[in-house]
């Protein structure tokens, strides 16, 4: 049978329902959705998977949040060993197939377990062992709204939507270049081929409304379309039914574009309530065999009863030892914690800008104050910073430990960031089937890490934004931002002089660090807080989370007390006012990732996409550190 391996946090991000892999033998695969992840049976607990983020529960609208499940062999088990030989399966995809040998073009199954073999008796001769293996075409079908579909050979080669021709026999032929031009498709029935220049091609439509198509919808058939047909083969749906009616585009099953993870995270934030009662009590509660036993005595209670701590000792039998130190007291608080509903959170319906800066909101009126709880420690630097610091940095904290989760909650194909017009249907295409009541949930992994916040003075931010130099250098950047989100169907959003600078600043101190405590930059992290006004969030995050399960080492907090940080920040500024590339990097009006960026490049301020929310957009050292002409402009001109 067709088998891989693959990390539990890859099936989250880049491996989700939907996308493509490709196997240690050579075999493409795509993920299946959400539906089969899971199949109930006998030895099945799933809420031993189960991850507590309310705030995301809330603001995802599902039910729940599980890991994806890892894979045990029932001989290394007890016999009473739940959740054994659990797979995330996967179906072929291309399902169309050629031979190395003799070319032939013909399609196969989605379920097929073995590796299909060319029937052709010119291959096989005597014995069909001799036969070659064959390889999936390279070529898919894929539209904007996330459908994906293999290539339309038959009518491609035919020139039509219904082709006439009976019993065609396909073959790709290659003439030995490396461009779509020297591929064709051949049909030994009716003598027809096509070459496949320009399958991948974009192009403006003929009709009045001038409306962009594809090169393959506008000409696989002269004098009518060829939309997507709606195809969702990850859910076992080679055709949706019906057309969506979005143009077809085609591309290389490889291709970078053909899978974008929408990945939503969160730090987590104790519940109000929850301060006022004992973290090792709630600790003890969430630990994996009391919150299965939570579970058992929630499904056999009556309407209106209430789980009480004697009944959780009884459910809870031989694992009652791990509530022995708690008094009843205790145990019921933290109960009527955990099994009443969750505040209110804002719901996920479009993914805006302002949706996202509410759901930080939480996040920023938590971080910046002190805290100790069992999943977030934030505590305040000993000691005190020097003048020039106090004037433009009004808060330090210490996140000495933070726990982020990461949930897929859709995807998106073409373009990276979906516009707005269909984002909240992203989540259907997870699942065949619609989740019942109470069953919905999402894939979703956490990581531990810890981190430092800064907070910029309100006073200072608000008088340096407003200055005219500084709208005016923004100008180009935003005016380019504009025309991008055009092109690209992205969302509009205002490029704010404290986005640029609060974002900028991340970056810079992330390469900073990056020298002085041993983290790479690809291990680190930014979480920005923005929000206009005077009242408005200004700080920014700098947190690892690729540690393991027990965290990291605490490098990164020690790096934040006052006398190592105030050095690690001076040395940031100091290294930005000069890029081994200026003057050309300080005097350009756009480079980066679509010309977003002013005075950044690899040299000073870019970092790997992993550690960055804004795919290396909205970057100016200049309004950091000033610039050549003007020196003074920069929010830390007169620090360093």
């Amino acid at each position: 049978m067709i088998r891989g391996k693959v990390r539990r946090s890859q099936l989250v991000a880049p491996f989700g329902p939907g996308a493509m892999q490709v196997l240690a033998d050579g075999t493409s695969v795509i993920t299946a959705g959400l539906d089969h992840w899971f199949v109930p049976g006998e030895r099945l607990d799933q809420e031993e998977f189960r991850i507590r983020e309310w705030r995301l529960e809330s603001h995802l609208g599902v039910d729940a949040l599980y890991t994806p499940p890892d894979y045990r062999d029932n001989y290394k088990t007890s016999p009473d060993q739940y959740n054994t030989r659990l797979q995330v399966p996967v179906l072929r995809f291309p399902a169309w197939s050629f031979c190395p040998r003799c070319r032939a073009l013909t399609p196969q199954p989605l379920h097929i377990a073995e590796r299909p073999r060319c029937t052709n008796p010119d291959c096989s001769g005597q014995k069909a062992s001799w036969a070659p293996f064959l390889a999936q075409v390279p070529f898919v079908g894929l539209c904007e709204r996330g459908h994906l579909q293999d290539f339309p050979w038959h009518e491609w080669v035919h020139r039509s939507a219904s082709p006439s021709c009976r019993s065609p026999k396909l073959k790709l032929r290659t003439s030995g270049g490396g461009t779509l031009a020297s591929q064709r498709v051949v049909c030994e029935t009716c003598h027809k081929e096509r070459g496949l220049e320009g399958i991948t091609s974009v192009e403006r439509s003929s009709q009045e409304d001038g409306q962009e198509t594809t090169y393959l919808t506008a000409h696989l058939e002269d004098g009518a379309e060829f939309p997507c047909c709606g195809g969702m083969p990850w859910l076992g749906l080679e055709t949706g039914g019906e057309t969506c009616g979005e143009p077809l585009r085609g591309s290389l099953r490889g291709a970078s574009n053909v899978y974008y993870a929408l990945v939503k995270s969160s730090i987590f934030i104790p519940e109000t309530s929850s301060n006022e009662v004992d973290p090792r009590v709630l600790e003890a509660l969430e630990e994996q065999t009391i919150a299965r036993a939570r579970a058992n005595v929630r499904d056999v209670l009556d309407d209106g009863d209430v789980l009480t701590a004697s009944r959780l000792r009884r459910a809870a039998k031989k694992n009652a030892f791990r509530l022995e130190s708690f008094t009843d007291e205790q145990i019921e608080a933290a109960l009527a914690i955990l099994e009443s509903p969750a505040e209110a959170s804002p719901r996920l319906t479009t993914e805006t800008v302002e949706d996202r800066a509410l759901f930080r909101h939480q996040e920023y009126t938590s971080i910046r104050d002190t805290i100790d709880s069992t999943e977030l420690v934030v505590r305040e630097p000993e000691g005190d910073y020097t003048q020039d610091i106090g004037e433009l940095v009004s808060r330090v904290r210490l996140v000495e430990k933070l726990r982020e989760t990461r949930v897929l909650w859709g995807f998106n194909r073409i373009f990276a960031e979906s516009s707005s017009r269909d984002t909240a249907t992203r989540t259907a295409l997870l699942r065949r089937d619609a989740a019942e009541d109470d069953e919905s949930w999402l894939p979703a992994y956490t990581v531990l890490g810890e981190g430092i916040y800064l907070e910029l003075s309100p006073e200072a931010l608000n008088t340096w934004e407003n200055a005219d130099s500084v709208k005016d250098r923004l100008i180009p950047m935003a005016q380019q931002f504009h025309s991008v989100a055009q092109e690209r169907h992205l969302a509009q959003r205002e490029v704010t002089p404290r986005l640029v600078l609060l974002h900028t600043l991340a970056h810079l101190l992330i390469n900073q660090l990056t020298f002085e405590c041993g983290y790479s930059s690809a291990s680190l992290r930014e979480r920005l807080y923005v929000s206009p006004g005077r009242d408005g969030m200004n700080g920014l995050l700098v947190y690892t989370a690729a540690g393991d399960s027990e965290g990291t080492l605490g490098g990164l907090v020690r790096m934040g007390q006052s006398e190592r940080f105030e050095e690690v920040l001076r040395n940031a500024i100091t290294n930005a006012r000069w890029c081994s590339s200026d003057p050309v990097c300080m005097d350009s009006h756009g480079q980066g990732p679509d010309s977003c960026n002013l005075a950044a490049c690899h040299s000073c301020a870019l970092l790997p996409e992993t550690a960055c929310e804004e795919f290396n957009r909205f970057l100016d050292r200049g309004l950091v550190a000033g610039t050549l002409d003007d020196p003074v402009m920069g929010f830390f001109s007169s620090f360093g």
